[in-house]
């Protein structure tokens, strides 16, 4: 008996906490607020959040693969919580947008993108020249050598800072800062960096700058003086007369000033290599109508151009006729012919177009 009377106040127990749990409401039932994330606990989620999501083009330590993927170390010197935002969701570049990455999991990813590198980038007080240097030289390295190169020489997209007329001219980084802080548009842009920062960022380029001038037989550019050895006399016969330049340009029109837009390397790499020269295609279709425009796409199947509206216009090169001006032929065409004491005469008359 005492068996079933137990197993009856059980039931009756039972019973009678099933109506209370069904009788309570939800959120009674809930459980209690979760406290604030402490400083650890969120950059132990920010570090998740990257590692899933962004380490394995950035590396597992923000490191970045230089020259085509960018660190973000010190990315706080470049973008604000917003940017990065925009940034994640829409992509840039060769990245890929992530629109799904939000909430606190992108709070915690601009937490600890955002946050982690600040005490790193406090410059010392009262450094010494070779210590401003190596914390300049962190700060160059996390947010310049992807286009300058790890050694300021030079990278994908950046000029070489060791032959900058503003790093020259720079004093405690008062012409570098104002670049830093302004950015050179379309390429460069603004950086945030204190003037502390600044002056470390400054004594590292200026000690790459020595470095390099100090270098002896291992030189990494070309001076403007180096290309200044030919004879313009002899140049202008041959740009008017074997070279066949004045079939397409002229030292009054287009070339006018060109001296002035371009020196020394970077003139001579035009005179050879001419970027940018558009072709000319025009197209006869079975119909007997004629088409001419700006080539826009060539090959064994299509031919395409743009026409003087900019309208896009394809067409397959099976039921098209076509022929193509293009006057950057004429330059590959003189690499046969050229001589050394043709170049650098060329070279030298065009100097003189300023």
């Amino acid at each position: 008996m005492r068996i079933f009377r137990n197993l009856a106040m059980l039931a009756a127990l039972f019973v009678c906490l099933t109506l209370v749990i069904h009788q309570t409401p939800i959120h009674a039932a809930s459980h209690p607020p979760v406290p604030p994330a402490t400083q650890e606990s969120g950059d132990a989620a920010g570090a998740k959040t990257y590692a899933d999501n962004c380490a394995i083009c950035h590396g597992e330590h923000r490191e970045g693969n230089l020259p085509t993927v960018p660190p973000l170390t010190g990315v706080s010197h470049q973008f604000n919580g917003d940017q990065i935002t925009a940034i994640t969701h829409a992509g840039k570049g060769a990245m890929p947008g992530n629109p799904d990455l939000k909430g606190d999991e992108l709070a915690a990813l601009l937490h600890f993108l955002l946050s982690s590198d600040q005490a790193a980038s406090k410059p010392a007080v009262s450094a010494s020249p070779t210590e401003l240097a190596e914390k300049g030289g962190a700060l160059f390295q996390q947010n310049c050598a992807f286009c300058h190169g790890r050694d300021t020489m030079g990278g994908e997209s950046g000029p070489d800072l060791t032959q900058s007329k503003i790093v020259a001219a720079d004093v405690n980084g008062d012409k570098i800062g104002a670049v830093v802080h302004g950015g050179r548009p379309p390429k460069m842009p603004a950086f945030y960096f204190s003037n502390a920062e600044i002056e470390t960022l400054a004594a590292y380029i200026h000690a790459q700058e020595a470095a390099a001038r100090n270098r002896k037989g291992d030189r990494r550019g070309v001076a403007v003086a180096d290309l200044q050895t030919g004879d313009a006399a002899a140049g202008k016969q041959y740009f008017n007369g074997a070279g066949g330049c004045a079939h397409c340009h002229s030292a009054t029109g287009d070339l006018a000033g060109v001296a002035s837009r371009y020196q020394g390397l970077a003139l001579e790499r035009r005179m050879l290599y001419p970027e940018g020269a558009k072709s000319t295609v025009t197209v006869a279709l079975p119909s007997g109508e004629k088409l001419t425009g700006t080539l826009a796409y060539l090959d064994e199947f299509t031919v395409a151009l743009r026409d003087g509206n900019g309208v896009y216009h394809s067409w397959p090169t099976s039921r098209a006729k076509y022929a193509v001006d293009a006057p950057v032929e004429a330059h590959v065409d003189l690499f046969g012919k050229y001589t050394d004491a043709a170049i650098h005469n060329l070279m030298a008359y065009l100097q003189t177009l300023r």
